[in-house]
Protein backbone atom coordinates (compact mmCIF):
# COMPACT_ATOMS: atom_id res chain seq x y z
CA UNK A 1 0.00 0.00 0.00
CA UNK A 2 1.28 3.44 -0.65
CA UNK A 3 1.34 6.52 0.88
CA UNK A 4 -1.91 8.13 -0.24
CA UNK A 5 -3.53 5.04 -0.36
CA UNK A 6 -2.99 5.26 3.46
CA UNK A 7 -5.24 8.56 3.57
CA UNK A 8 -8.59 6.08 2.55
CA UNK A 9 -8.56 4.66 6.31
CA UNK A 10 -8.41 8.04 7.97
CA UNK A 11 -11.21 8.12 10.79
CA UNK A 12 -11.13 11.64 12.70
CA UNK A 13 -11.05 14.36 9.61
CA UNK A 14 -10.74 17.68 9.70
CA UNK A 15 -11.71 19.87 6.61
CA UNK A 16 -10.44 23.55 6.97
CA UNK A 17 -12.26 26.10 4.49
CA UNK A 18 -11.42 29.49 3.75
CA UNK A 19 -13.26 32.53 3.42
CA UNK A 20 -12.30 33.03 -0.66
CA UNK A 21 -13.44 29.66 -1.07
CA UNK A 22 -16.89 30.32 0.35
CA UNK A 23 -17.66 33.37 -1.58
CA UNK A 24 -18.17 34.63 -4.70
CA UNK A 25 -15.29 36.62 -5.64
CA UNK A 26 -17.25 39.09 -7.82
CA UNK A 27 -19.63 39.95 -5.47
CA UNK A 28 -18.41 38.47 -1.68
CA UNK A 29 -21.54 36.91 -1.27
CA UNK A 30 -21.53 33.17 -0.48
CA UNK A 31 -21.39 30.70 -2.74
CA UNK A 32 -24.37 28.22 -1.92
CA UNK A 33 -23.59 26.14 -4.46
CA UNK A 34 -20.16 24.76 -3.75
CA UNK A 35 -21.21 25.09 0.34
CA UNK A 36 -24.14 22.43 -0.74
CA UNK A 37 -21.78 20.08 -2.42
CA UNK A 38 -19.22 20.55 0.70
CA UNK A 39 -21.99 19.76 2.88
CA UNK A 40 -23.13 16.47 1.32
CA UNK A 41 -19.54 15.19 1.21
CA UNK A 42 -19.29 16.31 4.67
CA UNK A 43 -22.26 14.36 5.64
CA UNK A 44 -21.64 11.40 3.38
CA UNK A 45 -18.00 11.14 4.86
CA UNK A 46 -20.32 11.22 8.18
CA UNK A 47 -22.37 8.27 6.76
CA UNK A 48 -19.47 5.88 6.37
CA UNK A 49 -18.48 5.96 9.71
CA UNK A 50 -15.60 8.65 9.86
CA UNK A 51 -16.02 11.39 12.32
CA UNK A 52 -15.68 14.89 10.59
CA UNK A 53 -14.53 18.40 12.24
CA UNK A 54 -15.42 21.69 9.44
CA UNK A 55 -12.91 24.53 10.30
CA UNK A 56 -15.01 27.46 8.55
CA UNK A 57 -13.62 30.86 7.94
CA UNK A 58 -15.97 33.32 6.17
CA UNK A 59 -17.95 35.63 9.48
CA UNK A 60 -16.37 38.77 8.67
CA UNK A 61 -16.84 38.47 5.21
CA UNK A 62 -20.86 37.63 5.06
CA UNK A 63 -20.91 40.59 8.25
CA UNK A 64 -19.42 43.11 5.70
CA UNK A 65 -21.40 42.25 2.71
CA UNK A 66 -24.67 42.08 4.71
CA UNK A 67 -24.05 45.19 5.66
CA UNK A 68 -22.83 46.32 2.30
CA UNK A 69 -19.50 47.32 3.08
CA UNK A 70 -17.63 47.51 -0.35
CA UNK A 71 -13.94 46.17 1.07
CA UNK A 72 -13.08 43.63 4.32
CA UNK A 73 -13.16 46.31 7.31
CA UNK A 74 -9.27 46.97 8.97
CA UNK A 75 -10.61 48.51 12.54
CA UNK A 76 -10.65 45.66 15.17
CA UNK A 77 -14.21 46.80 16.28
CA UNK A 78 -15.57 47.01 12.97
CA UNK A 79 -14.15 43.76 12.18
CA UNK A 80 -15.78 42.34 15.44
CA UNK A 81 -19.11 44.24 14.57
CA UNK A 82 -18.78 42.10 11.44
CA UNK A 83 -18.38 38.95 12.83
CA UNK A 84 -20.83 38.85 15.19
CA UNK A 85 -23.38 39.65 12.19
CA UNK A 86 -21.82 37.41 10.23
CA UNK A 87 -21.33 34.29 11.95
CA UNK A 88 -24.61 34.22 12.73
CA UNK A 89 -26.08 34.53 9.23
CA UNK A 90 -22.79 31.99 7.93
CA UNK A 91 -24.21 29.02 11.12
CA UNK A 92 -27.59 29.84 9.77
CA UNK A 93 -27.19 28.61 6.49
CA UNK A 94 -25.06 25.82 7.52
CA UNK A 95 -27.38 24.43 9.77
CA UNK A 96 -30.15 24.77 6.98
CA UNK A 97 -28.20 22.77 4.55
CA UNK A 98 -27.02 20.03 6.83
CA UNK A 99 -30.50 19.55 7.83
CA UNK A 100 -31.28 18.77 4.40
CA UNK A 101 -29.27 15.55 5.19
CA UNK A 102 -30.74 14.84 8.38
CA UNK A 103 -26.97 15.77 9.67
CA UNK A 104 -26.83 17.50 13.11
CA UNK A 105 -24.20 20.22 13.55
CA UNK A 106 -22.77 22.21 16.74
CA UNK A 107 -20.53 25.58 16.91
CA UNK A 108 -17.74 25.56 18.83
CA UNK A 109 -15.67 29.49 18.60
CA UNK A 110 -12.52 29.04 20.20
CA UNK A 111 -9.66 31.31 21.33
CA UNK A 112 -5.87 31.20 22.49
CA UNK A 113 -7.61 31.55 25.86
CA UNK A 114 -9.34 28.29 24.86
CA UNK A 115 -5.98 26.52 24.40
CA UNK A 116 -4.32 27.82 27.30
CA UNK A 117 -6.09 27.77 30.16
CA UNK A 118 -6.46 24.35 31.49
CA UNK A 119 -9.91 23.99 32.47
CA UNK A 120 -11.12 25.49 29.25
CA UNK A 121 -8.94 23.22 27.41
CA UNK A 122 -10.08 19.80 29.20
CA UNK A 123 -13.56 21.08 28.32
CA UNK A 124 -13.22 21.65 25.03
CA UNK A 125 -11.70 18.60 24.27
CA UNK A 126 -14.45 16.52 26.24
CA UNK A 127 -16.70 18.73 24.12
CA UNK A 128 -15.68 17.74 20.89
CA UNK A 129 -15.42 13.96 21.48
CA UNK A 130 -18.86 14.36 22.76
CA UNK A 131 -19.98 15.85 20.01
CA UNK A 132 -18.17 12.78 17.44
CA UNK A 133 -19.33 10.39 19.92
CA UNK A 134 -22.75 11.39 18.84
CA UNK A 135 -22.38 11.45 15.24
CA UNK A 136 -22.72 15.29 15.11
CA UNK A 137 -19.99 17.42 12.99
CA UNK A 138 -18.63 20.57 14.83
CA UNK A 139 -18.09 23.93 12.93
CA UNK A 140 -15.30 25.29 14.66
CA UNK A 141 -14.09 29.12 13.88
CA UNK A 142 -11.86 31.56 15.92
CA UNK A 143 -14.56 33.75 17.97
CA UNK A 144 -13.26 37.18 16.38
CA UNK A 145 -16.36 39.42 17.99
CA UNK A 146 -13.97 39.08 21.46
CA UNK A 147 -10.43 38.00 20.13
CA UNK A 148 -7.95 40.45 20.80
CA UNK A 149 -4.22 40.81 19.51
CA UNK A 150 -2.72 38.78 22.32
CA UNK A 151 -5.26 36.27 21.69
CA UNK A 152 -5.28 35.99 18.35
CA UNK A 153 -4.54 32.22 16.39
CA UNK A 154 -4.02 34.46 13.42
CA UNK A 155 -5.64 32.27 10.76
CA UNK A 156 -7.70 29.75 10.61
CA UNK A 157 -4.79 27.71 9.19
CA UNK A 158 -3.01 27.47 12.46
CA UNK A 159 -6.68 26.65 14.49
CA UNK A 160 -7.35 23.90 12.19
CA UNK A 161 -3.91 22.54 12.89
CA UNK A 162 -4.29 23.08 16.68
CA UNK A 163 -7.97 21.45 16.93
CA UNK A 164 -6.75 18.71 14.71
CA UNK A 165 -3.91 18.40 17.40
CA UNK A 166 -6.26 19.00 20.31
CA UNK A 167 -8.67 15.97 19.37
CA UNK A 168 -5.87 13.50 18.23
CA UNK A 169 -6.78 13.98 14.45
CA UNK A 170 -5.43 11.86 11.89
CA UNK A 171 -5.96 14.11 8.88
CA UNK A 172 -6.02 17.65 8.23
CA UNK A 173 -7.30 19.07 4.75
CA UNK A 174 -6.71 22.34 4.19
CA UNK A 175 -9.03 23.89 0.89
CA UNK A 176 -6.61 26.50 -0.62
CA UNK A 177 -7.24 28.79 -3.85
CA UNK A 178 -4.20 26.79 -5.36
CA UNK A 179 -3.30 23.42 -6.05
CA UNK A 180 -1.14 22.98 -3.34
CA UNK A 181 2.53 24.04 -2.30
CA UNK A 182 4.69 24.97 -5.64
CA UNK A 183 8.61 25.47 -5.86
CA UNK A 184 7.60 29.26 -6.50
CA UNK A 185 4.54 31.57 -7.09
CA UNK A 186 2.33 29.78 -10.04
CA UNK A 187 0.88 33.33 -10.50
CA UNK A 188 3.97 34.76 -11.58
CA UNK A 189 6.41 32.01 -12.91
CA UNK A 190 5.15 29.51 -15.19
CA UNK A 191 8.28 27.42 -14.76
CA UNK A 192 7.22 25.64 -11.49
CA UNK A 193 5.96 22.42 -9.68
CA UNK A 194 3.64 21.38 -7.84
CA UNK A 195 5.25 19.49 -5.07
CA UNK A 196 3.11 16.11 -4.11
CA UNK A 197 4.62 15.16 -1.52
CA UNK A 198 6.38 16.25 1.36
CA UNK A 199 7.71 13.83 4.03
CA UNK A 200 10.03 16.53 5.65
CA UNK A 201 9.60 20.42 6.09
CA UNK A 202 12.93 22.30 6.18
CA UNK A 203 14.78 25.27 5.84
CA UNK A 204 14.05 25.30 1.94
CA UNK A 205 10.78 24.01 1.66
CA UNK A 206 9.85 26.85 3.77
CA UNK A 207 11.44 29.74 1.71
CA UNK A 208 9.42 28.17 -0.98
CA UNK A 209 6.09 28.67 1.11
CA UNK A 210 7.56 31.73 1.90
CA UNK A 211 7.69 32.69 -2.14
CA UNK A 212 4.45 30.90 -3.05
CA UNK A 213 1.29 32.42 -3.39
CA UNK A 214 -0.93 33.01 -0.26
CA UNK A 215 -4.97 32.35 0.12
CA UNK A 216 -7.43 35.35 -0.41
CA UNK A 217 -7.69 35.31 3.61
CA UNK A 218 -5.54 35.94 6.29
CA UNK A 219 -3.47 32.58 5.85
CA UNK A 220 -1.15 32.48 2.98
CA UNK A 221 0.85 29.41 2.23
CA UNK A 222 3.91 30.16 4.55
CA UNK A 223 0.95 29.90 7.37
CA UNK A 224 0.44 26.51 5.52
CA UNK A 225 3.28 25.42 6.21
CA UNK A 226 2.99 26.30 9.91
CA UNK A 227 0.13 24.47 10.23
CA UNK A 228 1.47 21.68 8.47
CA UNK A 229 4.45 21.49 11.60
CA UNK A 230 1.82 21.63 14.38
CA UNK A 231 -0.60 18.79 12.58
CA UNK A 232 2.38 16.38 11.50
CA UNK A 233 4.18 16.96 14.54
CA UNK A 234 1.20 16.11 16.43
CA UNK A 235 0.52 12.88 14.33
CA UNK A 236 -1.57 14.00 11.73
CA UNK A 237 -1.15 13.93 7.93
CA UNK A 238 -1.98 16.80 5.89
CA UNK A 239 -3.08 17.53 2.66
CA UNK A 240 -3.55 21.08 1.29
CA UNK A 241 -5.83 21.21 -1.81
CA UNK A 242 -7.24 23.41 -4.42
CA UNK A 243 -11.01 24.30 -2.64
CA UNK A 244 -12.36 25.28 -6.21
CA UNK A 245 -13.47 21.73 -6.74
CA UNK A 246 -14.56 20.37 -3.13
CA UNK A 247 -14.87 17.04 -4.39
CA UNK A 248 -11.06 16.66 -4.19
CA UNK A 249 -11.93 15.93 -0.42
CA UNK A 250 -13.20 12.65 -2.22
CA UNK A 251 -10.36 12.18 -4.51
CA UNK A 252 -7.81 12.74 -1.33
CA UNK A 253 -9.62 9.74 0.67
CA UNK A 254 -9.66 7.49 -2.46
CA UNK A 255 -6.08 7.76 -2.57
CA UNK A 256 -5.38 9.51 -5.15
CA UNK A 257 -2.99 11.91 -5.66
CA UNK A 258 -4.55 15.72 -5.47
CA UNK A 259 -2.62 18.63 -4.07
CA UNK A 260 0.33 18.30 -1.38
CA UNK A 261 0.58 15.98 1.33
CA UNK A 262 2.86 16.21 4.28
CA UNK A 263 2.86 13.06 5.69
CA UNK A 264 2.93 12.54 9.63
CA UNK A 265 6.39 12.98 12.02
CA UNK A 266 5.12 12.98 15.28
CA UNK A 267 7.84 14.44 17.51
CA UNK A 268 8.16 13.17 21.01
CA UNK A 269 9.73 16.82 22.13
CA UNK A 270 6.69 18.37 20.95
CA UNK A 271 4.16 19.96 23.02
CA UNK A 272 1.02 21.87 21.67
CA UNK A 273 0.71 23.81 24.91
CA UNK A 274 4.44 24.99 24.61
CA UNK A 275 3.79 26.88 21.27
CA UNK A 276 0.21 27.93 22.20
CA UNK A 277 1.36 29.49 25.58
CA UNK A 278 3.76 31.99 24.24
CA UNK A 279 2.44 32.04 20.87
CA UNK A 280 5.74 31.20 19.74
CA UNK A 281 3.68 28.25 16.58
CA UNK A 282 6.24 26.32 14.70
CA UNK A 283 6.58 29.52 12.31
CA UNK A 284 8.61 29.87 9.15
CA UNK A 285 12.22 30.08 10.23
Amino acid sequence: MNIRENLMHKQRIVVKIGSSSLTHAETGRLNLDKMERLIRILTDLRNQGKEVILVSSGAIAVGATALSLKERPRERSMKQACAAIGQARLMMVYQKLFAEYNQITAQILMTKHTMINDISRMNAQNTFNELLDMGVIPIVNEDDTVSTDELDFGDNDTLSAIVTALIGGDLLILLSDIDGLYTDDPRTNSNVELIPLVEKIDENLCSMAKSSTGAVGTGGMASKVSAAKIATFSGADMVITNGADVHNIISILEGKEIGTLFTANPQKEFNLMDYISTKQYPHIP
